[in-house]
């Protein structure tokens, strides 16, 4: 089998069929016949994508195990990330941008996640460390369910740079900490602003918090003590979208 860089399952292979088919190398199907793998050979087909059918037990092998779907899409190009340059023409998009920020996220499928919860709230840009944090591995673009296509990704060298960097742009940055004396819901997300969500485990590294305008929490009642990176940058997410009246970020 080809060692090409992949993607795989329905939702994640239909984005780049329809957001970025020049991506596409060669779509692989185990059914072409089921009609959601025939509406991706109709889509590959129509940008000039072969298409071939492979046994699912080869998908399976070529995407090690995990839940293809009975679909594999072969890159031209491994995906790539934007870098500290792309943030300049990111902020002018919007009046008001709201960033979410991921202090050494390790596990792809978080940021998988994270990326696809970043769409729905109508996020600019989802912002993380080149070094000890997840990129757009196959499993981080198989969460994100399409949300690898449609929200940019920003890999930066220095992340308490590109902080420094926001801040004079005008970004009031918030960081998420279970300690933090300031409820979410008390908070202001309704400007410019990024979420800064610490990695799995350690959360917010010293420096990053030290360079928060302000720290957050997420108002936890149960027994449970923390959230999974993930939900909580859902949950922080969609109290910004709230605060600006249920609206994409970039309006108004």
């Amino acid at each position: 089998m080809t060692r090409r860089p992949i993607a795989y399952g329905l939702h994640p292979v239909r984005s780049l069929l329809q957001h970025e088919p020049a991506s596409v190398a060669r779509l692989l199907l185990a059914d072409p016949e089921r009609p959601a793998l025939a509406e991706l050979a109709a889509l590959a087909t129509a940008h000039g994508i072969a298409v071939d059918r492979r046994p699912a037990a080869a998908l399976e092998r070529l995407c090690g195990g995990a839940s293809h779907q009975g679909v594999i899409a072969l890159l031209a190009a491994p995906p790539q990330a934007a870098d500290e340059n792309a943030l300049e023409g990111i902020l002018a998009q919007s009046p008001r941008p709201l960033l979410l920020v991921l202090d050494e996220v390790q596990d792809p499928r978080n940021l998988g996640a994270c990326l696809r919860s970043a769409d729905a709230a109508g996020a600019q840009a989802v912002i993380a460390p080149r070094r000890n944090a997840a990129g757009l591995t196959p499993a981080a673009i198989k969460t994100a369910a399409g949300a690898a296509s449609t929200v940019p990704f920003v890999q930066v060298g220095n992340l308490a740079r590109t902080l420094r960097f926001l801040k004079g742009a005008g970004i009031t940055l918030y960081g998420a900490d279970a300690g933090a004396a300031t409820p979410i819901y008390q908070a202001d997300f309704s400007g410019p602003c990024a979420l800064l969500l610490g990695g799995e485990g350690q959360g917010l590294r010293r420096l990053t918090r030290e360079l928060c305008d302000a720290l957050v929490t997420i108002p936890m009642t149960g027994a449970v003590g923390s959230l999974n990176v993930s939900v909580a940058a859902a949950v922080c997410l969609f109290e910004a979208v709230r605060q600006r009246g249920a609206c994409p970020a970039g309006a108004g």
